[in-house]
């Protein structure tokens, strides 16, 4: 091979291999003989190195067994499956069939760093749910053998009993490393959720504190379903969401929109009209709060001035308990003495008080009473008398957005939602309501292209929600969805249907939500596919080997290949590999085309140039001239298959010749 040509890797990345890369980088004294010397390290780092006999932590049987399985590479890689695709050559959305596991591994090379927001629903680990076998034997090999429902002695592995052993570690070793990979693929300023139930709430916290880091953690939000469960004699109402960020220093404003107020501003308006008592108005006011279930942050806004207008107070005095505010004389706008300052002094200065009060040469311009017994002047808040704080106010009309609060309330209806979809037919155990996701996916500030992942995608509900928020705000906003295919229950209402396994039964449901939306007609513009793959073993012999192995077994290994790719594998099949192993994403834009008599496949960039010219039948050799025809199309990258060569090392070479004289990359495989 020559300097100018690249060969594709066989595998993800080494992510052991890249971290002593890093450390040589960062401290190479502590490299010996090219591995790292660990006891130079702790050495060098001296003080800051914990004691090893007393280290605090989470460590559960099989903890090392799991990160290692986050390390490994695989040459698995993803089949397109276009039968099952919605709107194949246009959309930007992804769903994929498979162990999320090994499925994330293969998401590291493009993805990495890209996506904004993850939302997940794993196991909640019940004693029902599937969680692997403790048996070291994640990666490819054991999703092959789990969709075949037992493993090799016959045992099956679909859930995870008490009675197994090992509960709580087998779904730790479940989730560490998926965990780790998935926070590679952050944005710095990305966001995760993780839906969960006290079967491993403390354990998922304790699990992503070291993952994300104890300092990344956001907030573990309530979610009241209000739907009362009887859970050792108490009234059962609510799950969690862990919220963690990539870094807390750059993760945006959690905030939710402004959204369905419609019907409180028309109330307002007929309140007013009517000159309703303003006590009486609030409590009408609260009645439609409970009634629409307005409860994303906008209870805040609970009082009403004179003017009908909901208006909510935000505390004057200094936010910092390190520093101090401005400290100054406020008067009570009707007794006429000082309120009390606050200890930390006041928010604001003294001049922006004034303003904000309404005080003209030492007066209140206006003083208005509220009907629980306090005064508001100008855009300030005063109770009765002075003995309470004033506070400042914001009114509900002039705010677009307000924080995510940490207790939600909505009720657990994701069922009733699919049965409505799916002819009144219950499909789905306990799918997640699209209220929670949209107002959990809405909090975080997407833009358009920006990506919504979850690889437990379950019924699908993040793809649905993604797809109505789009709706709703036209923001395009992708998914990326990764699900295992679980086989349904034999004899449930899917099965009768004829449903094989739950993976299907999610491509169906998003393509029910595309048609609903196209049926309203609000759809016009919007991307409401999604591509399909599935995932499967690496297309090319030559790479179907661990990468621990020696040497001198891998060149044996070479030597008795005849040729490179499976001859059953089709070209858009090798293309996908080949694109993801070099680093492109699952949606490029793809098309057959003949260039000097070939067969080629291209793929064009944003502006309709060709940035992959792909040749990918080793049993035709091309000509030089073909070659050169290759060349004249001026792709930013050629891919010839290194078979297709059939040892003729010129012909590789004046390839090479000719792309580097137009500053083409040449890649095999």
């Amino acid at each position: 091979m020559t300097d100018e040509i690249y060969e594709t890797p066989a595998s993800t990345p080494n992510f052991r291999t890249e971290l002593a890369a890093q450390l040589a980088e960062l401290v190479p004294e502590a490299i010996a003989d090219g591995k790292v010397d660990v006891e130079k390290l702790k050495e060098l780092l001296d003080g800051d190195v914990a004691d090893s006999n007393e280290r605090f932590g989470l460590f559960w049987p099989g903890k090392k067994r799991a990160l290692r399985a986050a390390q490994e590479p695989t040459t698995a890689t993803l089949k397109p499956d276009f039968d099952n695709s919605k709107d194949w050559d246009t959309t930007q959305n992804v769903f994929i069939e498979g162990d999320n596991l090994e499925v994330l591994k293969i998401l590291q090379k493009h993805y990495h760093a890209k996506i904004k927001l993850i939302y997940i629903d794993p196991p909640y680990n019940t004693g029902k749910d599937f969680v692997y076998p403790d048996n070291y034997k994640e990666g490819l090999d054991t999703y092959l053998e789990w969709t075949r429902q037992v493993n090799e002695e016959g045992k099956k592995v679909t859930t995870n009993a008490e009675t197994e052993g090992r509960y709580h570690s087998n779904w730790l070793n479940m989730m560490y490393p998926r965990l780790k990979l998935a926070r590679n693929l952050l944005t710095d300023d990305g966001v995760i959720f993780i839906s969960i139930d006290n079967h491993e709430h403390d354990n998922l916290r304790k699990l992503c504190n070291e993952v994300f880091g104890e300092g990344n953690f956001i907030e573990s939000i309530a979610w009241n379903k209000r739907i009362p469960k009887n859970d050792k004699g108490i009234g059962s109402i609510h799950e969690y969401v862990l919220v963690y960020a990539r870094s807390l220093a750059d993760a945006p404003e959690l905030t939710v929109r402004k959204d369905g107020l419609d019907a409180i501003y028309e109330l307002l308006k007929r309140l007013k009209d009517k000159k309703t008592p303003l006590a009486e108005a609030q409590k009408e006011i609260r009645h439609l709060y409970k009634k629409q279930g307005y409860d994303r942050g906008i209870t805040l806004y609970n009082a009403l001035d004179a003017n009908y207008r909901l208006w909510g107070k935000i505390n004057m005095s200094w936010p910092n308990a390190d520093t101090f505010g401005p400290r100054y004389d406020v008067f009570h706008p009707v007794t006429g003495r000082p309120v009390k300052v606050p200890d930390r002094g006041w928010r604001w200065k003294e001049d922006t008080f004034k303003e904000a009060a309404g005080i003209v040469d030492g007066k209140y311009t206006s003083v208005q009473p509220t009907h629980n017994g306090g005064y508001i002047c100008g855009r300030v808040w005063f109770s009765a008398d002075e003995n309470m704080q004033p506070s400042s106010i914001n009114y509900l009309d002039e705010v677009d957005r307000f924080l995510l609060r940490s207790v939600l309330s909505m009720k657990s209806d994701g069922g009733i939602e699919v049965e409505r979809m799916f002819e009144g037919k219950s499909y789905f155990s306990y799918p997640k309501p699209t209220a929670l996701l949209r107002t959990l996916i809405s909090a975080v500030p997407l833009r358009d292209g920006d990506t919504v992942l979850d690889f437990f995608s379950g019924s699908a509900t993040t793809g649905h929600a993604v797809i109505q928020l789009n709706a709703e705000d036209g923001v395009k906003r992708r998914h990326v969805q990764v699900q295992l295919p679980e086989p349904v229950v034999p004899g449930s209402a899917a099965a009768k249907a004829g449903f094989s396994d739950l993976a299907e039964l999610a491509r169906e449901r998003l393509r029910r939500v595309a048609a609903e939306l196209g049926t309203s007609g609000v759809a016009q513009g919007m991307d409401l596919g999604f591509r399909a793959y599935t995932l499967t073993d690496t297309n090319f012999s030559k790479w179907r080997l661990s990468s621990d192995v020696e040497e001198d077994a891998l060149q044996q290994h070479l030597l008795s290949l005849r040729d490179s790719a499976t001859d059953d594998a089709s070209a858009d099949e090798l293309l996908t590999e080949i694109l993801l192993k070099q680093g492109y994403s699952l949606t490029e834009a793809v098309s057959p085309d003949e260039v000097g008599g070939l067969d080629v496949c291209l793929v064009r960039d944003r502006d309709g140039d060709i940035a992959v010219l792909a040749y990918l039948n080793e049993h035709v050799k091309p000509t030089l001239e073909q070659l050169r025809a290759f060349v004249d199309e001026s792709p930013t990258r050629i891919i010839v298959l290194e078979d297709a060569f059939q040892g003729d090392d010129e012909l590789k070479t004046n390839l090479a010749q000719l792309a580097k004289s137009k500053g083409i990359e040449i890649w095999t495989a």
